[in-house]
């Protein structure tokens, strides 16, 4: 089995560590089969409550591997396919009704963005930058970061930082959107679990987030049917009732 990516599963956490640490977990053919093959697993388990994605080493992922993609003969079928492969993964994580949070350090770059902004939810070290470099080495982007990353930022800055060689350090990405909050090196790995339990056993966080998802890419009257649909499902369980008892009955103490 291979080692790319690193799955811990406790406690409903399912945690996937990126772990090409010395090539600064840029993505190559073994960890992109690995990527779709986890998401798939990950995110059709009843049992998983919340994903964290993180790395190791001291980069969170620059990116493609431009060394095999050079010294590879398949050439540029190969790599329209192992995007794809890739692209599967992204998929399952972005459809899914699973939350995911993320925990960035050091360099995100070209398709880590889209790895990174496949989470709902991303805490950065201090240490962190983030940047494109896909027209550095004379390649477009890939991996959802022409959908993810007009998302997070508006479409203005994300051309901007696609078509320059513009580095964001985390205090800027944060004013930009593109991250959710930024902490001290010491303390990402910790908050970013903190993060992933604070949605445990409450379900009705990964169907928010799949409708948001869902949502930014159908018509509204779709999105409405679903989330009157989905509402309407969650009134039905018990954990939904659970929660309106305790929250009436606080509401009469007061």
């Amino acid at each position: 089995m291979s080692d790319t990516i690193l799955l811990e599963v406790g406690d409903g956490i399912a945690r996937l560590t990126l772990n090409r640490p010395a090539s600064l977990n840029a993505v190559n053919a073994e960890m992109a089969v690995r990527w779709r093959d986890l998401a798939l697993q990950v995110t059709s388990d009843p049992s998983t409550g919340a994903i964290l994605l993180d790395a190791a080493g001291p980069a969170f992922c620059a990116g493609g591997d431009v060394v095999e993609m050079a010294t590879g003969a398949a050439g540029g079928s190969g790599l329209t396919a192992l995007a794809s492969v890739i692209g599967a993964g992204i998929t399952a994580f972005s459809e899914g009704d699973v939350p995911i949070v993320a925990c960035a350090q050091g360099a995100v770059a070209g398709g880590g963005l889209g790895l990174m902004l496949v989470a709902d939810y991303i805490v950065a070290s201090e240490t962190a930058t983030f940047c494109s470099k896909y027209a550095d080495v004379g390649l477009t982007p890939d991996l959802g970061v022409t959908t993810f990353l007009p998302r997070a930022v508006g479409e203005r800055r994300a051309l901007q930082l696609l078509l320059s060689d513009l580095v964001l350090d985390a205090r800027t990405a944060l004013e930009w959107g593109l991250i959710s909050e930024v902490t001290t090196p010491d303390a990402a790995a910790a908050r970013a679990e903190q993060v992933a339990r604070s949605w445990l056993g409450n379900r009705a966080f990964g169907q928010a987030r799949r409708l948001v998802r869902a949502g930014a890419d159908r018509p509204l009257a779709e999105n409405l049917a679903d989330e009157a649909a989905t509402i309407g499902a969650r009134l039905d369980t018990g954990q939904a009732r659970t929660r309106i008892e305790a929250f009436l009955a606080r509401r009469s103490r007061r």
